[in-house]
């Protein structure tokens, strides 16, 4: 990563994941943050997530995507989205869809919004084991054929957690509902967070490799990372110091440095996969060892 490719558009920054809160209704076997019903929202206040859509919008970053835990559990869910779209930011909702409210339906409607979600089979059963909440199959697929209904842009994350999901048709089944086959990515489940094996240190073979390649992630604790799936690669914290300072420090240009690139350069492209570095992006993304 060169210092050209750092600072074009200032950092070279498209894209910017807020993790607005630790809480989330479910508790799905491989939440890259262990989220759960019980779990915080962070340290980060109102103010400032605002300050730092501020600071990406300067930077010229073109869209944000508020994430969880479930994003939409955040009493300032709708007013970031808001404030961001004030900017001329797209902003991407990632949600697990448990839990729709009269509101959200009309953030998610909004021009310049669009949505992802995770679906773990066509079989409520499999999804539900995956998810650790009985009847989120049903809540999950209802409230995506809803949205597909109001045309609201979705793309959809199936990603194997547990055997006898069946992948295949549950790709299928999507497509059947209305969503895009170019919005439908598979991937295998990632040793982060709650997947991660017991007494084990995180691995960056883990990481699909576009980590901090025109995106980085902010946490509920305001620590910046490239991205949340490569959450312990810690760089600084907006409550201490500029967004675009910590993009342009000597230690994101060395995290960068470490983070394994895959091999066939193109192979992956952030704009198309989503503009994520979550566990939806297909297996092009994952660096061959």
């Amino acid at each position: 990563m060169t210092m050209t490719q750092l600072t074009s558009g200032r950092t070279g920054l498209r894209m910017l994941e807020l993790e607005i809160t630790a809480r989330c209704p479910l508790r799905c076997l491989h939440c890259l943050s262990s989220s759960s019903p019980g779990s915080g929202h962070g340290t980060m206040t109102f103010p400032d997530w605002r300050s730092v859509i501020d600071q990406a919008a300067a930077l010229n970053v073109r869209m944000v995507q508020l994430i969880g835990g479930e994003p939409t559990s955040s009493p300032h869910c709708a007013a970031l989205a808001e404030h961001a779209l004030g900017h001329g930011l797209q902003v991407e909702i990632f949600t697990n869809l448990h839990t729709v409210s009269r509101r959200m339906w009309e953030l998610f409607s909004r021009p310049g919004v669009s949505l992802a979600t995770s679906y773990y089979s066509r079989h409520p059963g499999r999804h539900d084991e995956v998810t650790g909440h009985a009847g989120s199959h049903s809540r999950n697929r209802a409230h995506l054929i809803e949205a597909l209904r109001r045309g609201i842009a979705v793309r959809v994350g199936v990603i194997k957690v547990t055997e006898g999901q069946d992948i295949e048709g549950t790709c299928a089944e999507l497509v059947a509902l209305g969503v895009p086959p170019a919005q439908i990515r598979a991937d295998r489940m990632r040793a982060v967070g709650r997947a991660a094996r017991a007494g084990s240190a995180p691995q960056l073979s883990e990481l699909c490799g576009q980590c901090g390649l025109g995106r980085a992630a902010v946490l509920p604790t305001g620590a910046v990372t490239p991205c949340v799936l490569g959450r312990w690669l810690t760089c600084g914290n907006v409550n201490q110091a500029p967004l675009g300072a910590i993009l342009s420090s000597e230690t994101w240009r060395h995290t960068m440095a470490q983070v394994p690139r895959p091999r066939q350069a193109g192979t992956c492209n952030p704009d198309s996969d989503g503009n994520d570095c979550a566990p939806a992006e297909h297996d092009a993304c994952t660096p061959d060892y």
